[in-house]
């Protein structure tokens, strides 16, 4: 560094070629990886642009301030909420790694602030705050407020989502806040569900609704910005400045915050790491496995369920599927526009588990190889670990298809209701034992992804290609339901579709597990190298 260089400049300059060298550097692992980026870049920026112009449009409109305000507010709720769990992979700059660095908290706040600045998400964002600054603005005033409340939004958001962040990096770095981490799939599927049914009321009833929402959240940062620009075109100029000031106000305490977070991170020792003492033992509960079948079935049947209770990414992805089982036809059913065929997304959603089985185990796996010398061996493996996941799935899909057949206040339904959902969840155990030998990916335990680096194909093709395949292998008993419906006096006989379910998605899961096997116990050192990667 230069003797005239000034140091906040130069830090900061540091973590923007730091974060750009970032992004240039993942781009380079591989052409898939290059694919994946542009293509979601693109989608991102078509439809910020595509909101920016719909936004616009919607000036003169005596509801649009409405609107936005609540735009606004869902956005910083977002911003606040989803970086905790679906991170953009920038994990490098994690402040507790840069414990080492002779960095003092103001300059770094400065510095991260500027590099989260830099990426798709800042610039959608700007984007949406933006269209919403000038949908309620009329006259100059209005303008040179929008300008600057743009600005704000933008930031404050930013902030707000470091802020969060470095206050819970610790927890969600332990395994204590990677299982309270699971919650997050309840609460995006709960928000979805809610945003939906919000879309639905205003595509009934006007925008007019929102209007008593919007009275008070515009004086809630960072949405207040946009009630300065309806106060300023108003002029109402006493009223947006306050609202303005009150957004600076709210994002110079995020920065205070970040700031002194950073210093207690910097300067702390990580407990987290800290042995706990005899005391702190894990208890086994004596019997634990005695409902179990005796054998390698019930051992793997007792690993796999340690798995879905103490890993905490096989926990996320069993509360969200379990979740979002529940909501979708229950949601739908309490609105008045559902169907009790609904309840086979339960189904669906369940059987997604039995993707990738091997992927769960890591490197681990070797010790589940050497138990593998016959292709007997690898169907009793899969066997058993299809069964643990019946032992949670065929009583929730049950439960979740006589639940939304109660709301409809459609018992006739329930037969070929429970029978679809059944079929459907035989169709993906069986596509999923296949997958799981043919396209299997590593799962990595440190960080938030999901899948290890240059797999994301692998991904895609296991799961979205298998539900196809499930699909079509259910066209059988969807064909039976359909001309049982059709048929004249075929409502008398559509509880044959139960039994045909249960007989058929039975067979489906025997044939697709022999099926399986083979592969697995041939494909043993190629599964063992793809879910070792990441």
């Amino acid at each position: 560094m230069s003797a005239g260089a000034d140091p906040l400049t130069s830090v900061t300059a540091v973590f923007v070629r730091l974060k750009l060298s970032l992004l240039r550097n993942g781009l380079r692992q591989s052409a898939g990886r290059r694919a994946a980026y542009v293509a979601s870049a693109v989608v991102a920026l078509l439809f910020a642009a595509l909101q920016l112009i719909g936004l616009i449009a919607l000036r003169g409109h005596a509801h649009a301030d409405a609107l936005v305000v609540l735009l606004v507010a869902v956005l910083a709720l977002g911003w606040a909420v989803l970086p905790l769990f679906f991170p953009s992979g920038d994990e490098t700059l994690d402040p507790t790694r840069l414990v080492m660095l002779p960095l003092r908290p103001r300059p770094l706040v400065r510095a991260l602030l500027a590099a989260s600045l830099v990426g798709i998400g800042p610039l959608f964002t700007l984007c949406l705050a933006a269209g919403s600054v000038i949908a309620p603005a009329h006259g100059g005033a209005a303008y040179a407020v929008a300008a600057v409340g743009a600005v704000l939004v933008l930031l404050v958001c930013v902030a707000l989502a470091r802020a969060v962040a470095a206050a819970n990096v610790r927890l969600l770095t332990s395994r204590r806040g990677r299982d309270l981490a699971v919650l997050s799939g309840l609460v995006v599927a709960v928000g979805a569900q809610l945003v939906n049914f919000g879309v639905q009321r205003l595509g009934s009833s006007g925008l007019a609704e929102l209007a008593p929402v919007s009275d008070v959240l515009s004086w809630v940062p960072p949405a207040s910005a946009v009630g300065a620009v309806r106060a300023a075109s108003e002029g109402a100029y006493g009223t947006a400045l306050v609202r303005l000031a009150l957004c600076a106000a709210l994002l110079a305490g995020l920065l205070a915050v970040w700031a002194r977070q950073l210093t207690r991170l910097l300067t702390a020792p990580d407990g987290s790491t800290l042995p706990a003492g005899g005391a702190a033992r894990e208890r086994r509960s004596p019997g634990r496995g005695r409902l179990l079948p005796a054998g390698r079935t019930g051992t793997v049947m007792e690993r796999s369920l340690r798995y879905v209770w103490r890993d905490p990414k096989t926990k996320a992805a069993w509360v969200t599927s379990l979740a979002i089982g529940l909501i979708v036809p229950v949601f739908n059913a309490l609105q008045g526009s559902g169907s009790v065929y609904f309840a086979c997304f339960a189904a669906g959603m369940l059987g997604i588990q039995m993707y990738n089985q091997f992927g769960q185990d890591t490197s681990a796996f070797w010790m589940v190889a050497m138990t593998i010398s016959s292709p007997r061996d690898a169907y009793v493996e899969l066997r058993a670990r299809a069964c643990a996941l019946l032992l949670i799935t065929l009583p929730y899909a049950a439960l979740v298809t006589v639940l939304t057949t109660a709301l409809l206040a459609d018992w006739a339904a329930l037969p070929e209701a429970l029978g679809l959902s059944l079929a459907l969840l035989g169709a993906m155990l069986a596509t999923g034992a296949w997958t799981s030998a043919r396209f299997p990916y590593s799962i990595p335990q440190d960080g938030y992804k999901n899948v290890a680096p240059g797999q994301a194909g692998l991904a895609w093709i296991s799961i979205f290609g298998g539900m196809v395949a499930a699909a079509l292998l259910c066209a059988p008993v969807i064909a039976l339901t359909v001309w049982l419906s059709v048929r004249a006096g075929g409502d008398a006989w559509t509880w044959v579709v139960l039994p045909v379910g249960v007989a058929y998605g039975a067979a489906l899961t025997v044939l697709g597990l022999r099926f399986a096997a083979p592969q697995t116990a041939r494909r043993l050192p190629e599964i063992l190298t793809a879910v070792s990667k990441g």
